[in-house]
């Protein structure tokens, strides 16, 4: 039976009286890239916080490699690498002169594990100039380099890929799948679908304290509904054509969830849900009526699209 890295059973936290997190469950296993995803707070750092005894919860349990942290917190922790909201250095340092700093603290970490984890982040260049001068992906890299400096089981990342560009994103994508490659688990928490889709295995959804769903991206994201955008020479004909059949449902521009951006400079864009086979029907229908198909967009689901579907069009914040 292989028992899971991190096991989390019914987290539950109340601060002045009000509860935080409700109940939280779930399991990341060894090599895996676990996503922990939801909006800005929904409660993701406070049960990192919790995690990683920072803060204790009210009520519930957390295993790390089958210790456990609030009875057990040096034997759990000694397991984990964390960086929770900013990585933190000492700006007037070098970026080798923090790593040295941090490796005194753990026993076994010599010169040659901070010479290792530098070629791991592909600081090599810059590790010996000072961190004042780093970009915020450079500091990142860092950062992860810290966390890896006592040979986890677990790293914890907590919104990792805030501020980074898009270079930086797939620096990090590369580094971390690299890193469960080699068998360790990797829990992120981030309130981007793209980033969690593109990198993680499995992935909890947690909104208002409460985790929404569990299991892989592609099996949660089946679950809520995408878009087809059309761009018609006739449009206001093309609704009419579009709305003759049941299976295409129409969307107003005051209801969807798509990023005003993916649409700005589609004139006139007519918003619908449909599955996949309907749209070559529909373009043979819109053609036979001499409507001009300019372009058709598939989009996928949203973050806002899936957290309706997973509540059911309730509102969430």
């Amino acid at each position: 039976m292989v028992r899971p890295v991190l096991s989390v059973k019914r987290l539950h936290k109340k601060i002045r009286g009000k509860t935080i997190i409700h109940d939280i469950s779930f399991e990341v296993n060894e090599g895996e890239i676990f996503g922990f995803l939801g909006p800005n707070g929904s409660g993701k750092t406070t049960t990192i916080r919790m995690l990683v005894d920072l803060i204790k919860p009210t009520s519930g349990d957390v295993y790390i490699c089958g210790n456990h942290v609030q009875k057990e917190p040096e034997k759990a922790l000694r397991h984990v690498g964390c960086i929770v909201e900013n990585p933190e250095a000492y700006p007037y340092l070098t970026g080798y002169e923090n790593l040295e700093y941090f490796a005194r603290m753990l026993e076994g970490t010599d010169e040659a594990r901070i010479r290792e984890v530098v070629s791991i982040v592909r600081l090599e260049e810059r590790i010996h100039d000072k961190v004042m001068t780093y970009s915020l992906g450079m500091r990142q890299r860092l950062g992860i380099a810290q966390a890896l400096l006592g040979r986890p089981k677990l790293l914890i990342l907590d919104e990792p890929t805030n501020g980074l560009d898009p270079k930086g994103m797939k620096e990090l994508r590369e580094f971390v799948r690299m890193l469960a490659d080699q068998r360790m688990s990797v829990f992120i928490s981030s309130h981007l679908l793209s980033e969690i889709q593109l990198l993680c295995d499995r992935v909890a959804i947690i909104n208002g304290g409460r985790v929404l769903a569990e299991g892989s991206v592609s099996d949660l994201i089946k679950q809520a509904r995408g878009y087809v955008v059309w761009q018609l020479d006739n449009p206001e004909l093309g609704k009419q054509v579009l709305a003759g059949n049941h299976a295409i449902q129409m969307i107003g521009s005051d209801v969807h969830q798509l990023d005003e951006g993916l649409i700005a400079n589609m004139a006139d864009a007519i918003i619908t849900t449909m599955s996949a086979d309907q749209i070559p029907g529909s373009v043979e229908k819109l053609v036979e009526q001499q409507i001009g198909v300019m372009s058709v967009h598939q989009i996928g689901p949203s973050l806002e699209e899936l957290f309706l579907t997973l509540t059911e069009g309730e509102t969430y914040g």
